[in-house]
C-alpha cells in the first residue's frame, strides 16, 4: 500500500488514539521546554496511522507459543517503560532506612515521593532500569549506562524548597563510593584513614571497589530543610538559629538522654509502649552479644557519677540508661515514673573531627555549630579575609557540584587555572538536618545540598512496617497506611 491509501484507510478509532497521543506529545513538549520531543508525533503516525514498520508482527504468526510470549513481552516492555516514565516525572517510591526523623517519619515507612511538589529533573543518565536506584536487583551490577549524560535541568513544579519541608534528594558525598562500606561516604573514610584516601584505594580487602556515580545515581535521603539559600545558619547548645533569629525544633525533634533510676530495669514492654525501637536502646558487646545500653552503677565511686551530674541516694547508685533518644513528651512521660531520678540531656564535646567542613578544624560539634552561610544563585563570595576557612566549606560546592577545577595554593584561590578573588555560584544550597537530632548525619556532616540533587517531597505513607515484630505479631503499623507524610515542624 501507498503512503496515501494507507492514510485513507485508517479507522476513527486509529485517528483517535493518534490524536490522543499528539495532545499529550506537545503538551509534554511545552513543559519540558524542548522541541525534540514532538519527533515522537512521527513515531506515533507510524505506529497507528501507516503502520511501515510492523509493529505487532507476532500477532500474525502462527506459532501460538510465540504468540504467547511475545503478549507477555510486549505488556512487560509497556509496563517498564510507564514505569520510567511516572518514577522519572511524576512520582518515585522510597523506604525509611534509618532513623533520622523519628517520630515524624519512622523506620520502615514506604512514600509516595512527589516529583511534582518541586518540579521532576530531567533525568541526567536516561539510559537506566526502571526502579533501580544504582544496582541491578538480584544480579547486582550497575543498574544504568554512564552515557550518554545530560546537563541538569528541572522541569516546572508546583513550588520550591521552603523551610521546615521533609525533602528526599540525592546524598551529594555519595559520588564516590566504597562497595564494602557504603553506609560512611569515602571522604569521612579517607578522613579517617590514616593514609587517606589512597589508603582507602588501595586496601580493595576492606573497602571494597571503589566506584563514582552520577548525581541522579546516588543514593537517596530524606531531612528536614532547616536553611535556604543565602541563609546564616547556626546552632548554639542544640538551638539553631538562622541569621541570628530562634528557630523552635520540630514538635516531633529527639534528642540523646541519659535516664538514671533507682536500679529498675526499664522493660521492652516500656520502651516500646514509648515508641522506641530496639536499635534504640540495645547495643552489641564486645563479645557480639546484644545487651541493653544501660550500666549498673553499684561500686560506681562518686567522684564519677558527679562527672556526668548524678548522684546517689540513701547509698544507692541506681542505673543508667545512656544515649536514648526521647521526644520531650517521652521524656514527660518517663519522669512521671517513680523509679525515675533524673533524665539528662547527652553533651558532645566540640573539637570532633567530623563535623563539615572535614578538611578544617573549626571546632564544631552536633550541638554547637556554625554561623555558615549557605550559597544562593547569583550571589557572590570573596576570598579577600577567612580564606582557609572558605575554601574549606565551599571548594566543594564550587569544584565537585558546579564543575570548575580549584586549586588553593600559597594562600590564594586558583578556579580553571586563574588566580580569583571571588566567586559567584550557578546553584541554590539548602541546609538539611534530621529531627532525630543526636543521631542523624546530615548538613552537619557532609555539608550543602545542592539544587541538581533534590529529587522531591513525601506525600503519602501508603505502608509501614515495624522491623521489630513479626507479620503476625503487628509488623504492619496499620495506623499510618495511607497517611499523609507531610509532617509538620
Amino acid at each position: 500500500m501507498t503512503f496515501k491509501q494507507r492514510v485513507s484507510s485508517a479507522t476513527k478509532h486509529q485517528w483517535f488514539w493518534f490524536a490522543v497521543w499528539v495532545a499529550a506529545t506537545l503538551l509534554f513538549s511545552l513543559w519540558a521546554g524542548s522541541p525534540w520531543i514532538l519527533l515522537f508525533i512521527l513515531l506515533f503516525f507510524d505506529i497507528y496511522i501507516t503502520k511501515f514498520i510492523p509493529w505487532s508482527f507476532w500477532k500474525k504468526s502462527k506459532n501460538e507459543p510465540f504468540r504467547k510470549t511475545m503478549e507477555w513481552v510486549d505488556a512487560i516492555l509497556f509496563a517498564l517503560v510507564a514505569v520510567y516514565f511516572i518514577n522519572t516525572f511524576f512520582f518515585q517510591n522510597y523506604q525509611i532506612p534509618t532513623s533520622s526523623l523519628e517520630k515524624s517519619l519512622l523506620v520502615g515507612d514506604f512514600l509516595a515521593v512527589s516529583k511534582l511538589s518541586y518540579g521532576p529533573r530531567a533525568p541526567i543518565t536516561p539510559l537506566s532500569f526502571p526502579l533501580a536506584q544504582h544496582t541491578m536487583p538480584v544480579v547486582g551490577g550497575k543498574s544504568y549506562i554512564e552515557k550518554p549524560q545530560w546537563k541538569y535541568k528541572r522541569l516546572k513544579g508546583f513550588g520550591k524548597v521552603e523551610r521546615n519541608d521533609i525533602v528526599v534528594f540525592n546524598f551529594p558525598t555519595g559520588d564516590t563510593v566504597a562497595l564494602n562500606m557504603q553506609g560512611v561516604d569515602f571522604y569521612t573514610l579517607s578522613k579517617l584513614n590514616p593514609n587517606g584516601s589512597t589508603g582507602v584505594r588501595s586496601d580493595r580487602r576492606t573497602y571494597g571497589e571503589i566506584v563514582y556515580r552520577p548525581v541522579d545515581r546516588r543514593e537517596n535521603y530524606v531531612k528536614r530543610c532547616i536553611g535556604l539559600p543565602g541563609e546564616t545558619i547556626s546552632l548554639s547548645n542544640d538551638s539553631v538559629f538562622i541569621d541570628g533569629n530562634y528557630l523552635p525544633n520540630p514538635r516531633y525533634s529527639q534528642h540523646n538522654y541519659m535516664i538514671h533510676t533507682d536500679g529498675t530495669a526499664i522493660s521492652s514492654e516500656l520502651f516500646q509502649e514509648l515508641g522506641i525501637n530496639k536499635a534504640d536502646y540495645e547495643t552489641q558487646n564486645n563479645y557480639g552479644q546484644v545487651v541493653t545500653r544501660s550500666q549498673d552503677l553499684s561500686g560506681v565511686d562518686s567522684l564519677s557519677l558527679a562527672i556526668f551530674g548524678l548522684q546517689p541516694r540513701n547509698g544507692n547508685n541506681g542505673r543508667l540508661y545512656f544515649s536514648i533518644p526521647l521526644t520531650e513528651e517521652m521524656v514527660a512521660g518517663l519522669n512521671a515514673k517513680p523509679f525515675v531520678w533524673n533524665i539528662i540531656k547527652e553533651k558532645e564535646q566540640a573539637g570532633m573531627s567530623y563535623y563539615y567542613p572535614l578538611n578544617h578544624n573549626t571546632g564544631w560539634s552536633r550541638d554547637t555549630f556554625g554561623p555558615i552561610w549557605i550559597p544562593k544563585k547569583g550571589e557572590t563570595i570573596t576570598f579577600n579575609e577567612n580564606t582557609a576557612f572558605k575554601v574549606a566549606a565551599y571548594e566543594r560546592c564550587i569544584k565537585n557540584y558546579e564543575g570548575n577545577d580549584f586549586e588553593y595554593r600559597d594562600g590564594k584561590v586558583f578556579i580553571n587555572g586563574v588566580e580569583s578573588d571571588s566567586y559567584t555560584f550557578r546553584f541554590d544550597y539548602y541546609f538539611m538536618m534530621g529531627d532525630n537530632r543526636h543521631n542523624s548525619a546530615d548538613s552537619r556532616v557532609w555539608g550543602f545540598v545542592p539544587e541538581d540533587h533534590i529529587v522531591g517531597k513525601p506525600m503519602l505513607i501508603w505502608l509501614s512496617l515495624e522491623k521489630d515484630k513479626g507479620w503476625f505479631n503487628g509488623k504492619i503499623r496499620w495506623n499510618r497506611l495511607f497517611r499523609s507524610a507531610r509532617v509538620p515542624a
